[in-house]
């Protein structure tokens, strides 16, 4: 029963498409003087006529169906203004302009009709739908349609479906499948994304960032990444008040390359956006300590040693700012996946001197209290002089960094 109803729902989205296109086609002919609107218009009541049956079975859609009839009946009018009188002439492009409205009005109704069955989706979800493919094809398809950006007439429709609530009951559902729960959050990040302003305040009341932490997957640090970057301090100051910097810093310490190497993005979005009191939290914890074993270890410290074999020096600054970007984790120069620890210590150190929580002095301290540690922490002399050297090296860096505007990483 329930693939059957599937199918007819792809049918009538697939119908719904090709009039939405065809809606634009004869908006872009009818308001030319010298274009005919009446081969568009013939195309879009074939796909009318095609479509019979199916907007009998959703009365939703009797508003488009109506709007498609006065379509039909401006095209016989249309067909009646074909001399070339100056009357003729002028009920033609009167005749014209109104089609060229009734078709930005079938555009608009078409996508309101898309939204109200991909919200009415989100909501079946947690009643009727029970296969897993099919959740996450929906959820799939939500997340699509906010990438198109803010619509207010789909936020209403979302907030009235009490979507975001929807969204977090599954991620915060132990019982369901992890992808289920990461693809939620997916969606909880296009939310926001689409408006801050509306659902930052729900991300910050509930669970969710618990439920993240506690999922402790690839993909879902990296929605908890995404969530900081979008939200910054507000969320970094619930996290430190919540006690959850502990929890944090622990996935580190996971034997699963992927999960450490997103807690590492992490870590350095927390940095970029934290307060005095998140980047003590984070370094009385022995952050530091935990950096400098991961840039030993052979996931860090060997992709220095190329460079230097490739005799690329330290690897700190080149003419283009290509090779820094490379070491702070810029676009410019994303860090191997293989190596995702190299020069980790002053990619944490570089988020706090280009932040936006510190004042300078601030900076200043924590960069004596990063050394200080590195020393400390050093199983050689020659590795505390590389590491040291290189958080150094942000003096010389940190005034080109700003006026670059990098993104954080």
């Amino acid at each position: 029963m329930e693939q059957a109803e599937v199918k007819n729902e792809q049918s009538l989205l697939a119908l719904l498409e090709a009039l939405r296109n065809a809606s634009k086609d004869l908006q872009t002919n009818s308001i030319f003087i010298t274009h005919s609107p009446q081969p568009a218009m013939e195309a879009l009541l074939d796909l009318h006529g095609e479509a019979g049956t199916v907007f009998s079975t959703f009365p939703d859609l009797s508003k488009l169906s109506q709007l498609l009839c006065s379509l039909k009946t401006l095209l016989q009018k249309h067909k009646t203004y074909q001399d070339n009188s100056l009357k003729s002439l002028l009920r033609r492009q009167i005749t014209n302009y109104r089609i060229y409205q009734v078709a930005i009005a079938i555009e608009a109704e078409v996508q309101a009709c898309i939204d109200r069955d991909c919200v009415q989706n989100l909501v079946r979800i947690s009643r009727e739908i029970s296969s897993e493919e099919e959740k996450l094809r929906v959820l799939k398809e939500f997340e699509k349609r906010l990438s198109q950006g803010f619509d207010s007439d789909f936020q209403e429709l979302i907030l009235k479906a009490k979507g975001f609530s929807i969204l977090e009951s599954l991620l915060c559902d132990s019982t369901c499948s992890k992808r289920l729960r990461e693809q939620a959050g997916l969606c909880i990040v296009a939310l926001v994304r689409f408006n801050r302003n509306v659902f930052v305040g729900l991300v910050l009341m509930g669970p969710i960032v618990q439920s993240l932490i506690s999922m402790a997957s690839a993909c879902s640090i990296q929605v908890f990444c995404s969530l900081i970057r979008l939200i910054k301090t507000p969320l970094v100051d619930e996290i430190e008040t919540d006690g959850e910097i502990p929890r944090i810093l622990n996935l580190l310490s996971f034997e699963d390359l992927s999960i450490q190497a997103a807690a590492l993005d992490c870590i350095c979005e927390i940095a970029f956006s934290g307060r005095k009191e998140v980047i003590e939290a984070m370094i009385e914890h022995r952050l530091i300590e935990k950096l400098v074993e991961l840039q030993r270890s052979i996931h860090g410290d060997n992709l220095i040693n190329a460079d230097k074999e490739n005799g690329n020096g330290n690897g700190i600054i080149c003419e283009e700012g290509v090779e820094l970007g490379a070491k702070m984790g810029c676009e410019e120069g994303k860090i191997s996946q293989n190596r995702p620890f190299a020069s980790c210590v002053v990619r944490f150190a570089v988020q706090i001197e280009v932040g936006e929580g510190l004042s300078h002095k601030e900076r200043q301290e924590f960069k004596r209290e990063i050394l200080r540690r590195v020393r400390e922490a050093s199983v050689s002399e020659a590795e505390a002089v590389s590491i040291v050297a290189e958080v150094f090296s942000l003096e010389a860096v940190s005034s080109f960094l700003r006026r670059s505007a990098f993104p954080s990483y």
